[in-house]
């Protein structure tokens, strides 16, 4: 943030009118029980690890979107709502296998390596919500603002899920569990609609 923004009522206007948007699509209160739901299993230093994992990758996944822009889709023939639905898909397969899965916990799966890349930081974060909403603002605001105001939204970001246990603990250890049921049945429901949106955006219909 430079010096002139700082004492700049209109550039302050201007960053609010990035941060606004930014922070919606980007949906941070939404990350707190996507989160928790697929790293609960996971030891602290995992879960630490997954959450500044996410956070770098949605930051680099979002930078390279704008910088790249509509022309890679182009040439590469995939369409934003392509990348909802095999997003959704994702989503919808991790959240039938937590639900289908006893009570037993192993120590920190295989997928405990990669899960702050794929689907925590991408399409969790920056899906295609953020990755839109930032091309769009470029557009118009250019592009410093946008990447200020993703840094301070996927700070933000980082600090709900770096805390995301100190939450769920008021909840004790059987109502913890039984919180992780119903936040997996909550992830299948956003991978449903990410499905949806992708596949009616696909045949021209606004998706509600």
């Amino acid at each position: 943030m430079t010096a002139s923004m700082i004492v700049d009522p209109q550039a302050w206007s201007r960053f609010l009118l990035v941060f606004l948007p930014m922070f919606v699509a980007v949906d941070i209160v939404g990350v707190l029980p996507t989160y928790y739901a697929l790293t609960q299993s996971l030891a602290a230093e995992d879960k630490r690890r997954v959450a500044a994992q996410s956070v770098l990758t949605a930051f680099s996944v979002t930078v390279a979107f704008i910088l790249l822009g509509q022309g890679t889709f182009s040439i590469l023939g995939v369409k934003v709502e392509d990348f909802m639905i095999a997003g959704g898909i994702l989503l919808l397969v991790f959240a039938i296998g937590d639900l289908l899965r006893d009570g037993t916990r192993s120590a920190a799966p295989k997928s405990a390596l990669t899960l702050g890349v794929v689907p925590l930081g991408t399409p969790i974060i920056a899906g295609p919500a953020t990755l839109t909403t930032s091309l769009m603002l470029m557009g118009t605001y250019g592009f410093w603002l946008v990447l200020i105001s993703l840094l301070v939204n996927l700070a933000l970001a980082w600090f709900v899920v770096r805390n995301a246990d100190r939450v769920i603990r008021l909840l004790g250890v059987n109502g913890a569990t039984a919180t992780g049921k119903v936040f997996y049945l909550l992830l299948a429901a956003i991978a449903v609609s990410m499905i949806r949106k992708g596949l009616m955006g696909l045949v021209g219909m606004s998706a509600p």
